[in-house]
């Protein structure tokens, strides 16, 4: 194990959402925060110097994503996902939440449907609900452990007009990395129904072998020229507190649109310090990253382990992301019940299931970006507390 991931650092008092809103959140202090989807690692060695060195030229003012900047963008989808950009592709945004609803604003119109898959990230929900579309769910299909996308449904539900669909890949929470015939299948129905894709693709750099991330866009002409890829090292490196993304579109229409809503809300691009740590990152963190994927599967593997020889969890492993959703259907308790039972008994803090769409009920997911030690003390916590409460019921 490398001890660049062993260490636990103290991040409380640090104004860390995920460990300063614990007695908030959760009502206590001794609650451990398993919950956003921040790690508990510190960045790539090579990160904190260009940061460092940064800070000590003293000035930051208005600060160009230049040539050599977005270089460091193409060379890194081109090396890990094979994918070759053009520059003049990329868009700049603080952040891919930003982008979707920037792309919500000025690719559809009010009343237009928008269709995501549920259970997926809370805020899609807002996405589409503030700018007044109507929201549309295709819902995943849980077989054998595993999710998969209706089809059926889905065509059904383009065949009502559908205008844009957001695309999250790899899932979040279920975990999934869509493969190359899923994602064919889905341009085909988008293609013949005129569906605009928006991929939030930011976990892609966070996939377990032997799965492949495939950027649905680089699959096909059509879909390139009509579609957008919200893309990010955040997630990949721990930076999301400085706000760093991209947004990849070969079309110039739909590049332009876009670009003008950013003006027009006064969005211009990425902070002085993001765009360092993002071209350190990308020229950089190779190494960390392979490092980084070995502990996510080593804490990954714990989980499955512990929680595999018992009835009362179900673990769906995920095929990318650092997230598990985690199923405590078989508790039979009410989702309001399985909420206090975790924070008062387990002491420990989740993301509620049902803030992932209707079909969460009874779910819970867990961040595993942490030391191995606070893996292992978070599972504890839930099988020491489902251990008493069998005790009790017996």
């Amino acid at each position: 194990m490398n001890q660049h991931f062993e260490q636990i650092i103290d991040r409380k008092n640090t104004r860390a959402a995920k460990w300063d809103l614990v007695k908030q959140l959760y009502g206590s202090e001794d609650v451990l925060p398993m919950w956003v989807a921040d790690m508990d690692f510190q960045i790539p060695p090579a990160v904190s110097n260009a940061l460092s060195e940064r800070a000590k030229h003293g000035i930051f003012g208005y600060t160009l994503t230049d040539k050599t900047f977005s270089q460091s963008v193409v060379d890194w989808i081109n090396y890990k996902h094979k994918w070759s950009i053009k520059s003049d592709w990329l868009l700049y945004s603080p952040g891919v939440i930003t982008t979707l609803h920037m792309a919500i604003q000025a690719l559809t119109e009010k009343g237009d449907k928008v269709l995501i898959q549920t259970p997926v990230y809370p805020p899609f929900f807002q996405i589409v609900k503030t700018h007044e579309r109507q929201l549309i769910e295709n819902e995943l299909l849980l077989t054998n452990g595993k999710y998969e996308i209706d089809f059926r449904d889905m065509e059904e539900k383009f065949k009502q007009g559908v205008k844009a669909f957001i695309l999250c890949n790899p899932h979040n929470p279920v975990g999934r990395v869509w493969t190359k015939d899923e994602l064919e299948k889905i341009i085909a129905l988008c293609k013949k129904y005129n569906v605009l894709i928006l991929a939030d693709e930011i976990h892609a750099d966070l996939v377990y072998e032997p799965n492949k991330h495939i950027p649905i866009a680089s699959l096909d002409e059509e879909i390139l020229q009509h579609s957008i890829t919200c893309m990010s090292p955040t997630k990949t490196f721990n930076l999301a507190g400085l706000q760093a993304s991209y947004v990849v579109t070969a079309n110039k229409t739909i590049r332009k649109e876009m670009e003008e809503m950013f003006h027009k809300q006064g969005i211009h691009g990425v902070n002085t310090l993001g765009i360092t740590a993002l071209e350190a990152a990308y020229n950089d963190g190779r190494q960390w990253l392979t490092q980084l994927m070995e502990q996510l599967k080593t804490n990954l593997d714990h989980v499955i382990e512990i929680f595999d020889n018992r009835t009362d969890v179900n673990v769906i492993r995920p095929e990318g992301t650092y997230l598990i959703w985690l199923d405590f259907r078989s508790l039979n308790m009410s989702h309001e019940e399985l909420k206090k039972f975790l924070q008062k008994d387990a002491k420990i803090g989740l993301n509620d299931g049902v803030s992932f769409g209707e079909k969460g009920t009874g779910f819970m997911r867990m961040n595993i970006a942490t030391p191995l030690a606070l893996v292992k003390d978070g599972v504890e916590r839930i099988t020491t507390a489902l251990d008493n409460r069998k005790k009790e019921e017996e």
